[in-house]
């Protein structure tokens, strides 16, 4: 059944704002070439795309002839501010952006242990709006005449640990984790009311930014294996993220898994897989075998230690003891994943999959050859635990195109 008219012109519109998303600004000639589409419906979306004020004439080509077909085109990026959270145990860092995903304000603030849930949720949305008032989009409104909305504040991607489910998109009670961080959810679709809020589980926006920017832009099929204060892995099949039918897929740090004293229970993944590879088990690991490290800047603890053994190279017994019993570790969850999924690629992700980079990846693949029959690459993050802030952030931004990309009314 062919498409109708309002259809196709929304397919069309969006193919050319993607192409100007992803090429820069362009002719309508080059737009011509780029999607095959006649003359006439070119200068048609064009005309819709710019009384919608999504393009805007930015400059002329360098052709000598002059005139409409020389215009060259670009994406009206503050059309829309988007912003991101990567909301920790120990606290929150935000970047807003335009509609490019330029960062045009960054910032953090750490959130104890002993904060309690009010004071916490304030400090976080503080945090946010004052990123967003830097960087414009909680300025004055804008005249009557222009697009409701124009220049504010669109989307926030919300990154977090725990699960999210996958009927209501709403982050769910997880044990171990602050109870603000479900209240800071609520509270920012409050305060920001002309913002629609996404959340998704934090492990998940990593492997959709390493899939778009970091090291698995040339898998459709992968898993990211996150090592931070916590574990976790997110599953991508088919270039599809993968959630399951309660929103837990990946939930590796319940996996049981020899090693451990005890059992991981419903309530507590303490005894699975978390207890051998979580931030304080690989401290204590590190500090048996005798390595020690201070950290840098606000990298955490585990990273740092890993990033000493690293540094200290084969020359150092007691860095390779520890990176050998580390990678054991590794072998062990990824082993499991691998032989239910064979995904033929394993990202070691968060800040100490980037900290070991590819001296701690190799070791981690010479033992799945040893352990399983189904060839896997093992591949460090480069992104390491930023990944979280963009993948939030290309959330946000694929959301606002949803609907900002969409076709005017009656158009």
């Amino acid at each position: 059944m062919p498409a109708s008219p309002s259809t196709a012109r929304a397919i069309n519109d969006r193919l050319a704002l993607r192409l100007l998303q992803q090429e820069g600004p362009l002719t309508a000639s080059r737009l011509k070439q780029l999607t095959g589409l006649s003359r006439p419906t070119v200068a048609d979306l064009v005309e819709r795309l710019t009384d919608s004020g999504l393009i805007t004439v930015v400059g002329e080509s360098g052709e000598q002839r002059r005139g409409p077909n020389a215009r060259v085109y670009g994406i009206v990026a503050d059309r829309a501010h988007l912003a991101a959270l990567d909301i920790r145990t120990e606290g929150v860092s935000v970047v807003v952006s335009d509609l490019l995903g330029d960062v045009l304000a960054a910032a953090s603030v750490p959130i104890g242990g002993d904060t309690g849930t009010g004071p916490a949720v304030e400090l976080a949305v503080a945090l946010v709006e004052r990123a967003a008032k830097e960087a414009g989009a909680l300025g004055a409104a804008p005249p009557p005449e222009l697009v409701r909305g124009w220049g504010r504040l669109h989307t926030v991607g919300v990154g977090a640990p725990g699960l999210i489910d996958p009927a209501t998109g709403e982050l769910r009670d997880s044990s171990g984790l602050p109870a603000w961080h479900r209240s800071l959810v609520a509270a920012l679709q409050e305060r920001l009311p002309e913002a629609r809020v996404l959340v998704e589980n934090e492990t998940n926006l990593a492997a959709l930014a390493e899939q778009r920017d970091g090291v698995a832009r040339d898998r459709d099929t992968f898993v990211l294996l996150w090592l931070g204060h916590g574990t976790g892995a997110a599953v991508v099949l088919d270039g599809a993220l993968r959630r399951g039918a309660s929103g837990g897929t990946g939930e590796i740090g319940f996996l049981p898994v020899p090693g451990t004293t005890t059992l991981p229970s419903a309530t507590d993944c303490e005894g699975g897989f978390h207890s051998l590879a979580g931030a304080v088990a690989v401290a204590a690991l590190a500090a048996e075998l005798g390595v020690a490290a201070e950290p840098e800047g606000h990298e955490p603890h585990a990273a740092a230690l890993v990033r000493r053994a690293v540094a200290a190279g084969p020359d150092s017994p007691e860095a390779t003891a520890f990176l050998d019993a580390l990678a054991d570790r590794l072998a062990i969850g990824a082993a499991s994943v691998i032989a239910v999924l064979d995904p033929g690629c394993v990202v070691l992700g968060g800040e100490v999959g980037q900290a070991g980079g590819t001296v701690l990846a190799e070791r981690v693949e010479r033992r799945l050859v040893r352990m399983s029959p189904l060839p896997t690459e093992v591949r460090a993050s480069t992104l390491g635990g930023r990944a979280v802030l963009r993948g939030a952030l290309l959330t946000a931004r694929d959301g606002a195109q949803d609907e900002l990309f969409a076709p005017p009314p009656g158009r």
